[in-house]
């Protein structure tokens, strides 16, 4: 454990050492949506903003992120994934149980500009890695009158928004004069806190504090290639639900599977994109 803490101690002075722009808030979301099960899934995010940029990210998957962007952190990593995660088993053999360790599980990444008008999103599509750019001018709200909350102790007026295929309820403070929000939310006069869409997906803010963190750029951006965002999010949606006959066709011999609650091997249930995926107009044709 010492030693894992003086691992993540470095990565932060290497991150400290890469960046350019110091952030004034770090705010604490927890981002909810629906998995192919029916349930909820909560992911602990991050957003550090100024007045006129935002990063918005998961803690976990920066600092996987920092350690393998170098060869040295990268083989540093490795070795606490086997400490943590890897069990000898009597007859020699190995086994792998990635539960147990720090596994990057969140691929999402936003930065937005204000000066540049402009938002830059990185994420995994399928077994890909993609990004692309879009303009701040696509989301347009309405001020809902007569309809406020107070969310961590800041009073919030009530906005909505209708952006790629869902309709956007949003709480913001104008205590808070930062024009962000959790993932690519921006555009009202205050720091967004809460926003929920078809109830499903929601963000809330768990915590807020000043800070003067350094707002590091993308870590290894190489591996990114450029996509069309409708063209990803159809594409993500296809490998989930042929996973099995795309590795298989590479060359792997997997089978793919799902345990009902009686124990009994059944299909696994379809990605659909109108129900998971937080972005469904790709699907609005």
């Amino acid at each position: 454990m010492k030693r894992f803490i003086q691992l993540i101690s470095l990565c932060l002075l290497a991150m400290s050492s890469q960046a350019q722009n110091k952030a004034d808030i770090l705010v604490s979301y927890d981002a909810n949506h629906p998995n192919k099960r029916g349930k909820q899934v909560t992911s602990k995010m991050s957003l550090l903003a100024s007045s006129s940029e935002s990063k918005y990210f998961n803690e976990l998957s920066l600092w996987v992120d920092s350690l393998k962007s170098t060869p040295e952190g990268k083989a540093n990593y490795m070795e606490i994934l086997k400490k943590s995660c890897m069990t000898v088993e009597p007859d020699g053999s190995t086994t792998w149980n990635l539960s147990k360790g720090p596994v990057k599980r969140v691929f999402t990444y936003v930065f937005t500009n204000l000066n540049e008008r402009m938002l830059t999103l990185y994420d995994q599509y399928g077994e890909d890695y993609g990004y692309y750019t879009e303009s701040l001018a696509e989301q347009q709200w309405t001020m809902v009158g007569d309809s406020a909350a107070t969310i961590l102790g800041y009073e919030c007026l009530k906005a909505e928004c209708d952006y790629h295929g869902r309709h956007w309820t949003a709480w913001f403070t104008p205590e808070i004069s930062v024009p962000f929000g959790p993932w690519k939310l921006h555009g009202l006069p205050g720091l967004i806190l809460k926003a929920e869409a078809d109830g499903s997906f929601s963000f809330q803010a768990t915590g807020l504090e000043k800070t003067s963190r350094l707002m590091t750029p993308m870590y290894m951006i190489n591996d990114y290639a450029k996509v069309d965002r409708k063209k990803a999010l159809e594409s993500a949606e296809y490998f989930q639900n042929n996973e099995e006959s795309i590795m298989n066709a590479q060359g792997q011999n997997v089978k793919i599977y799902s345990i009902d609650e009686n124990g009994n091997k059944v299909a696994p249930p379809r990605y659909d994109g109108l129900k998971h995926c937080i972005e469904p107009d790709y699907k609005m044709k």
